[in-house]
């Protein structure tokens, strides 16, 4: 586990046999040294706030139920500057009447930023739901869309 800081705060990375298991927003556990993976992961990360990197290259080892996984892989298919609804993303995996469980699927979503459930909003346009808070998935979608720099 490493904590790194960005400009939205602090992140938690967590790693486990050899993949991401984990991104938090906020500073939780015990700052350890950091693994070659998570120092890639890190470095990622920067580039990415940079507007230099658009795509995440990590192995990811989340853990949840089948539909998790299913919705937290649909995020990773999101491109860079789009957003999706949770009907959408709902319908992308195959299940259009779940619209209300990927929404909870996408907040218990444990690797943010890179399966990005901040590309997902209201059926309305409108900004809900979002686990580093409403701001921090403004600043995202800006970054993503060029209208703003994080670093």
């Amino acid at each position: 586990m490493t904590i790194i800081d960005s400009p939205i705060g602090p992140l938690t990375l967590v790693e486990r046999d050899g993949a991401l298991a984990r991104l938090s927003f906020g500073a939780y556990g015990r700052d350890e040294p950091l693994t070659q993976l998570l120092a890639r992961a890190a470095q990622q990360l920067r580039e990415y706030f940079a507007g230099e990197r658009r795509d995440f290259d990590l192995p990811l080892a989340p853990s949840g139920t089948a539909f998790q996984l299913a919705c937290w892989h649909a995020l990773t298919e999101i491109p860079y500057g789009e957003t999706r609804s949770y009907g959408e993303q709902a319908r992308h995996i195959g299940r259009p009447d779940r619209a209300r469980a990927v929404g909870a699927a996408n907040g218990a979503n444990p690797i943010a930023i890179i399966q990005p459930c901040h590309r997902v909003i209201g059926a309305d346009g409108s900004l809900v739901g979002f686990g580093g808070g409403l701001e921090t998935k403004r600043r995202l979608l800006d970054l993503e869309a060029g209208i703003l720099t994080l670093v």
